[in-house]
């Protein structure tokens, strides 16, 4: 009985994390500034990269809103600070767990 439960809970986790996975085009800003650098111009991009380089952490901005990365996507996005981007990856409570990005 244990097992059959066991199995049932895990089929069940695996289900949810299969199902957010989704592909999304934004721009990687910053948190302080969020969606006015979405613009992803040299001016913006240096804010960004300023701004993550002085603490702040990166966020992500899509038709407007803005999403929180999870802590293990930081090396998978620092090459695209202030960049417009594709991301693919899994979202749970509007953070962000990237898998890949492309730039646009």
């Amino acid at each position: 009985m244990k097992r059959t439960v066991l199995s049932f809970v895990l089929g069940c986790s695996l289900l949810t994390v299969t199902a957010s996975a989704k592909k999304w085009s934004g721009t990687i800003s910053d948190e302080k500034c969020g969606a006015a650098h979405a613009d992803a111009s040299e001016k913006s991009m240096k804010c960004v990269q300023g701004c993550v380089k002085g603490g702040k952490a990166a966020v992500f901005v899509s038709d407007g809103k803005v999403y929180k990365f999870s802590a293990d996507s930081a090396d998978k996005i620092k090459d695209h600070l202030g960049h417009k981007v594709t991301i693919d990856g899994n979202m749970k409570d509007d953070v962000i767990t990237v898998k890949s990005v492309t730039m646009n």
